[in-house]
């Protein structure tokens, strides 16, 4: 499961490359519309800083912050337009987190530049105080979640339920849900946070996102990717709502080959990823975005974080 994938979705070749005579301006005048974005997003890392250690088992010398920033950053120097994205449980699975309670993990996430993260239960490992006071002091990213009621809590004012981004001309809609806390985490630990259902949610958001002209809406769920039972999952919340386009998951360590399409309510397509757990790796989404806003996903990449990535 944890060689180096690729998944790579062909789209129509539909440049003006081949086209002759007058076609080749139409040709250029599609191409200077065409817009592209990467996705490039993590999910479960859980206090991973280090990369696991070179002892023979399978994950041996995977991961690290270090080479998921340099990898990131080889991707950046590559493309103009991209976003950087986690679906939480940023916290808890190394002694870095039991000593410092999720500095190191907020501080290396500011330093790669993530645009936004959702909450995973984990996240509340020691307490929405605590919560709070790393993503006051160090985080320089949003956490988004619609379907959490921080009021009344020391997270009242550190969360959003969505955020608009403008990469390039095009407005991306990130929006987060998170998973029933009842029987899974403490509960002097996440206090007065009230759960919300996480469908209602995000229908509500994603339509309030599409009504703000976003070209692409996408949803940072720590939900998990999908049950035996009719818990929500990411499955169920792609079929039940509308306007979402993107299903970025978390919570069940799912390496998925390559994103899953689901139809919505709609009948439209909704792209689901879950790249695992531990950062071992990044996953990488390519949009295009064509004349009237088109959207095609033209590649998807599952990337190995390892110090290869440094190559």
């Amino acid at each position: 499961m944890l060689n180096r994938r690729k998944y790579i979705v062909h789209t129509d070749a539909a440049t003006g490359s081949l086209l002759l005579g007058s076609q080749l301006s139409n040709a250029a005048a599609l191409f200077d519309t065409t817009k592209r974005l990467t996705i490039l997003h993590t999910n479960d890392t859980h206090s991973l800083i280090d990369p696991f250690p070179m002892d023979g088992s399978k994950n041996a010398g995977l991961g690290g912050v270090a080479a998921r920033a340099q990898l990131i950053n080889k991707i950046r120097r590559q493309e103009q337009n991209v976003l950087l994205l986690d679906a939480g449980d940023i916290f808890q699975g190394t002694p870095y987190f039991n000593l410092y309670k999720g500095e190191p993990e907020i501080k290396a996430m500011s330093a790669m530049g993530y645009d936004a993260t959702t909450i995973g239960n984990h996240d509340f490992d020691a307490g929405l105080e605590d919560l709070a006071l790393q993503l006051h002091n160090h985080a320089r990213f949003p956490m988004l979640v619609s379907n959490y009621d921080f009021n009344n809590t020391p997270m009242e004012h550190l969360y959003a339920p969505y955020k608009i981004f403008k990469k390039g001309g095009l407005k991306i809609g990130v929006l987060g849900v998170g998973i029933e806390l009842n029987g899974l985490v403490p509960d002097n630990l996440y206090g007065n946070t009230k759960y919300l259902d996480p469908v209602e949610k995000a229908n509500q958001f994603a339509a309030e996102l599409k009504k703000k002209d976003c070209d692409l809406v996408i949803c940072l769920s720590h939900l998990g990717y999908k049950y035996d039972n009719p818990k929500i999952s990411d499955m169920v919340l792609a079929k039940e709502t509308n306007n979402i386009d993107l299903i970025i998951g978390g919570h069940t360590h799912t390496f998925l080959e390559a994103p899953v399409v689901v139809k919505n309510k709609s009948n439209e397509d909704v792209v689901i990823n879950q790249v695992g757990w531990a950062g071992i790796m990044l996953g990488r989404l390519d949009f295009i975005f064509e004349e009237k806003r088109r959207k095609k996903l033209v590649n998807a990449h599952t990337l190995l974080v390892s110090k290869i990535s440094e190559e």
